[in-house]
């Protein structure tokens, strides 16, 4: 057991060492990092020193074997002693039972304390990545904030598992070590420590290498990941399919491929020289001490048991000795995760409840006081590091979006949102739900400023449908129930027939059981639309935001969903976006935005009459006919 144990060292817990990088020793830690990932390990303190304890023992129990083995030698097979040599025979076998038990015990403790910590820290983090607003999606990018959650959690939770256990396991072992080898022959164990810089230097210049050659590697499978994400989505395999970029694509890939691969076949063959060159060195040093140690036991001043017990020693001591030479790297690389994980939680969102935040009074009123609006900068909306490509000055402010915008919308009332592209109409609707703060001005809802009420309540009373309807990649039912989990199957099939999608959704093999596929795919343009319809119908706010809701429809279902969009708006507040200004006629105010501004507002015969924006937009629509 000891001799594996020992041959194991150089090849195992080592070798994930050197792969880390060690320019982490040198990143300075904020203050207050080592505090606060010490506040993570106070609900484990008890499993902690459960597992501190499971470690100790085990390292003692690893020096046991080569005494045994000494005494099984030198007392029962020279002094010919069968009794007990069947004794220490059955005593190392239990110490091999308990030693394989205790393994089981000390994963089992170290399983509970790292996978609970990466709960602890996955959930925090996600629900406080959840609380963030829209700005910070629209700036940072998805995947690097993915690799938050998974690759440096999971290097955060290895500090209290694996560099802990290494750490604390090696020390033991190696002073366990050493103190049992001098005891048996001090002049053999200072023999045995020559040879330790032999082992330390290669060590040490092996992992520099293999640190640069992972950082690549890593860096090089993230590229690829990349590139498969972006490709594999529904949205770039269209791309990549309607512009026959296929070979293009093929020879790009294969060039990151083959670029890994190179590094990888790199990374294979310096660490099998290292395994040779340990594997030579840890039987040059095993041959030295046979050669001594036998000159010894001949002369009759070393037992063969003694001899014996020193070799299967020693296969024990240089293993803890090249893992301990990484364990600053360890430590910092643990550490650097806490600190990228901290780096996230730390990010205040820029649209929060107050501490004296309301409920919504549920008067379905909206009005916008001379309201002024800029998109946050880049330094207040999202962290560089999230951003793979930042362009320009991350704290350099926007330029005003919305200018002095007036406008009050009475319960019950639509008011229709027209206006050249880029003109600011979605952007005004999304300060309702408070999707983005205002700069100046007030937004109302109810009377109350939007500020002052708590966000969950003001967005329970307000249902959106958008140009590009999204749906999670689940069934029609899950995606139904998303906007009210208590909603009954007959309140949902009647939520479809408004929206005039429920015979398609019969007509399905597996009917609300149909996935939808990613972001709704599966599903045309216009049902897809309809859906997400049937949803807002389904939830039945008293405010109603549609941002282009018919556009993917034809003109057939267009008047039908329309149909029942009026319908479904009888009695409730209602904003609509429309490019398409016959879906607006009948509003009760349409509102003409241009370059943030409102320039005219009115009913569609007073608009068409004044021959100002709305009348040249609705001529050049339908050709000058009304």
């Amino acid at each position: 057991m000891a001799m594996g144990m020992g041959m194991g060292g150089p090849g195992g817990g080592m070798m994930r060492g050197f792969r880390k990088d060690r320019s982490v020793v040198e990143h300075k830690l904020g203050e207050g990092v080592v505090r606060r990932v010490l506040g993570y390990a106070r609900p484990f303190r008890g499993l902690i020193l459960v597992f501190l304890v499971l470690i100790v023992i085990s390292a003692v129990l690893g020096v046991v074997p080569p005494l045994l083995f000494k005494d099984i030698i030198d007392r029962g097979v020279l002094g010919q002693d069968r009794q007990l040599i069947v004794i220490l025979a059955l005593v190392l076998a239990g110490v091999a039972i308990a030693d394989a038990v205790l393994s089981l015990v000390q994963r089992w403790f170290s399983a509970r304390i790292g996978e609970g910590l990466i709960y602890n820290l996955r959930t925090q983090v996600f629900d406080h990545v959840q609380s963030m607003p829209v700005s910070f999606f629209t700036r940072t990018q998805t995947g690097m904030l993915v690799s938050r959650l998974n690759n440096d959690v999971i290097g955060a939770q290895q500090a209290f598992t694996s560099t802990l256990s290494t750490a604390v396991s090696n020390i033991i072992s190696l002073v366990l070590t050493l103190i049992a080898m001098i005891s048996l022959s001090p002049l053999l164990t200072l023999a045995a420590l020559v040879l330790v810089p032999i082992f330390l230097i290669p060590a040490r210049i092996m992992g520099s290498k293999l640190a640069d050659l992972t950082r690549r590697q890593m860096q090089g499978n993230a590229d690829m990941s990349a590139t498969m994400t972006e490709r594999f989505s529904v949205s770039g395999a269209l791309l990549v399919k309607l512009f026959g970029r296929k070979d293009y694509e093929h020879d790009s890939f294969a060039e990151k491929a083959d670029s890994v691969r190179g590094v990888s076949v790199s990374i294979a063959m310096n660490q099998r020289f290292f395994m040779a060159l340990m594997g030579l060195l840890a039987a040059l040093a095993t041959a030295m001490v046979y050669g001594v140690g036998g000159w010894f036991a001949v002369g009759g001043a070393l037992s063969v048991g003694t001899l014996t017990a020193l070799a299967g020693l020693l296969t024990r001591l240089y293993g803890p000795l090249t893992q301990l030479t990484n364990l600053r790297v360890d430590v910092m690389s643990a550490l650097v995760s806490f600190e990228r994980v901290f780096e996230i939680l730390d990010l205040k969102p820029a649209i929060a409840d107050k501490p004296d935040a309301k409920e919504a009074s549920g008067i379905a009123s909206v009005e916008f006081d001379n309201v002024t609006f800029s998109y946050p900068s880049g330094a207040d909306a999202s962290l560089a590091s999230l951003e793979k490509i930042s362009v320009g000055d991350r704290a350099r402010p926007n330029e005003p979006v919305l200018n002095g915008i007036s406008l009050s919308v009475e319960p019950g009332h639509t008011v229709a949102l027209v206006g050249p592209s880029g003109g600011g109409k979605t952007t005004t609707t999304h300060l309702i739900a408070r999707l983005y703060d205002v700069t100046g001005g007030v937004v109302r809802v109810g009377g109350d400023d939007v500020r002052d009420l708590k966000l969950a309540s003001l967005q329970h009373q307000i249902g959106y449908v958008t140009q590009d309807a999204h749906m999670f990649h689940d069934t029609i039912r899950a995606n139904l129930l998303y906007a009210r989990p208590d909603a009954t199957e007959d309140q949902m099939w009647q939520a479809m027939a408004a929206a005039q999608i429920d015979e398609l959704v019969r007509g399905l093999p597996d009917g609300l059981d149909t996935v939808v596929g990613e972001r709704g795919y599966r599903l045309s343009g216009g049902e897809r639309q309809r859906l997400a319809i049937s949803r807002l119908l389904l939830k039945a706010p008293p405010i109603v935001v549609l941002d282009e809701a018919t556009a993917h429809l034809d003109s057939e279902s267009e008047v039908a969903v329309q149909h029942a969009l009026d319908t479904a708006m009888t009695g409730r507040t209602a904003l609509v976006i429309a490019h398409r200004l016959s879906t607006v006629r009948n509003a009760d105010q349409i509102v003409v935005l241009q370059h943030g501004r409102i320039v005219e507002r009115g009913k569609h015969a007073e608009l068409l009459a004044r021959g100002g924006v709305y009348a040249e937009l609705y001529r050049t629509q339908l050709g000058g006919t009304d």
